[in-house]
């Protein structure tokens, strides 16, 4: 089986390293295509042996890429073609109908209530993520959640399989001696208190709240930021005017897997923390949140869809606080107070194994080739809500 996995960008991110990590369990022969921003990640890709193809696209609405990537995939004689964001999956499943492909898989990584990958959901948004959609097979949603919003945009529920993201728990196992080192190269003290922060510095994760709460936090306490992002800026000005500008860690950006790059990785980071806050009150998954879990960090979150369906038993120490300052500084010095725990995954973290997942993924793809996409009908009226 050959797979093409069409993908928006391979900067650090979510659903980029996801992407990274998957094709390092599937076992069939996978290329990928990036239509822009050939960053880290497609590094990382190319060192695992996979063969990364850069469109070139100058923007949103550079149709000229279209037609190279129609050639492209008619070229590889691919079996099933798989998109992955916004952009990408526009144009791959265009692309991939007009090369002959009819196997088509989607994967919905970053859908909220309100917003996708950043961007508002405005009707303009839906209707044309509708119009690519019906040119696909299946639409894999990470999550129950982004599921049932798809169903709310008017994506049918027989098209929609979820695949939950996969954590791999060897790599985020925790480490006393990649905590010391990361440590020390992050110039945070051995006693430090350290809270940790993974994701986009954009608006929507809401690390505000954290810099906020962290001035109403002993002395002893860190705020460590893993993410890039335009906020980065706001929110050093932020803990300026907090007062905390010396306790708080913009790590930037930094792989899930070795790369070659210099400092210590996420998983590294993940084991140099002492508790996960996750401020975000609308999340597609949460996956910071499970491999936080998969470190064994106790978590504190507001929105974590990955955890909804299992019961509380399988993450003791991940406790839901509402997205305010104020709350999350009373929840973290409950958990400064308590003292640090034994550092085991919990069983969230095994439920999200990515072996589970790449072998749910394979069985998408035989079922897309097994029935491949019929040709589309009438345009369906969206649900916006």
């Amino acid at each position: 089986m050959r797979v093409l996995h069409i993908i928006t960008g391979l900067n650090v991110g979510g659903a980029e390293q996801q992407l990274r990590l998957l094709l390092r369990h599937l076992p069939v022969e996978c290329e990928v295509v990036t239509l822009t921003d050939p960053g880290p990640v497609a590094d990382g890709l190319a060192a695992d042996g996979v063969r990364v193809i850069h469109l070139g696209m100058t923007g949103n609405r550079d149709l000229s890429a279209l037609p190279r990537l129609t050639g492209l995939i008619r070229r590889g004689r691919y079996d099933v073609v798989h998109t992955h964001l916004y952009r990408a999956c526009l144009y791959g499943r265009i692309a991939a109908r007009l090369a002959g492909v009819r196997a088509v898989v989607a994967t919905e990584h970053s859908l909220g209530d309100t917003q996708t990958e950043g961007r508002p959901l405005t009707a303009g948004v839906r209707a044309l993520y509708l119009l690519g959609e019906r040119l696909g097979r299946t639409t894999v949603a990470v999550s129950p959640a982004v599921a049932a919003r798809l169903v709310r945009w008017g994506v049918p529920e027989p098209r929609i399989t979820v695949v939950p993201n996969g954590v791999d728990l060897a790599r985020f196992a925790f480490d006393p001696a990649a905590r010391h080192r990361a440590r020390a190269e992050l110039g945070l003290d051995k006693g430090a208190f350290v809270i940790g922060g993974i994701g986009r510095l954009v608006p929507g994760k809401r690390f505000d709240v954290l810099v906020h709460a962290l001035a109403g936090l002993p002395a002893d306490c860190r705020l460590l930021l893993v993410g890039g992002g335009p906020q980065e800026g706001a929110l050093r000005r932020a803990a300026h005017r907090a007062g905390v500008a010396d306790r708080v860690v913009f790590a930037g950006e930094r792989p899930y897997l070795p790369d070659g790059s210099p400092g210590p990785g996420l998983p590294a980071l993940a084991s140099a923390m002492d508790v996960l806050a996750a401020p975000c009150p609308e999340e597609a998954f949460g996956l910071a949140v499970v491999e936080a879990l998969a470190a064994g960090l106790p978590v504190r979150y507001t929105s974590c869809p990955a955890l909804e369906d299992l019961p509380p038993e399988a993450a003791p120490d991940a406790v839901r606080i509402p997205c305010e300052p104020g709350a999350y500084a009373r929840a973290l010095a409950g958990v400064r107070a308590a003292g640090p725990g034994p550092r085991t995954a919990a069983g969230a973290a095994r439920h999200y194994c990515v072996t589970r997942t790449a072998a749910r993924l394979l069985n998408v793809y035989a079922a897309a080739l097994a029935h491949p996409a019929p040709t589309p009908g009438p345009p369906q009226k969206a649900v916006l809500s």
